[in-house]
């Protein structure tokens, strides 16, 4: 992504205003294609980007990313949760020792026997997370 213009657009685009802020950190999220950050690994960035944004503000940006449809929640531990900037329908695995979300090629999973949904609702997706370890660990 080039510099302010382009995240200027996407985040008009998502109907979100691009703010100094938004801004900042939608640089830092999709300027290297796709990618798995959690809300204190995208604010030591910025910090380190000599962003000012506190950890909060991140949180809150990276969650009305989510909303606008610029980004992916993925939960992997109760409160542990993984933004991911590919937002198509993929599935996921998480290594419990190193912490890293990986993408699962789609043609490696087959879906079947899904329930039907109840009245009045449709399936939106179905989330699969495969979690590894160390074979040695």
């Amino acid at each position: 992504m080039a510099p302010a213009g382009d995240a200027a657009r996407l985040l008009r685009g998502a109907g979100l205003r691009p703010t100094r802020q938004r801004l900042a950190l939608a640089r830092l999220l999709f300027a290297e294609g796709d990618r798995h950050v959690t809300a204190e690994r995208l604010h030591e960035e910025a910090v380190a980007s000599q962003v000012p944004v506190s950890l909060a503000t991140v949180y809150n940006t990276l969650h009305q990313f989510t909303e606008a449809g610029l980004l992916r929640a993925v939960a992997v531990e109760g409160a542990k949760t993984y933004f991911d900037t590919n937002t198509s329908n993929h599935f996921h695995f998480f290594c419990e020792d190193s912490s890293d979300l990986l993408d699962i090629d789609t043609s490696a999973i087959r879906i079947e026997g899904l329930p039907e949904a109840p009245d009045g609702k449709v399936i939106s997706r179905v989330d699969v997370l495969v979690r590894l370890v160390d074979k040695d660990g």
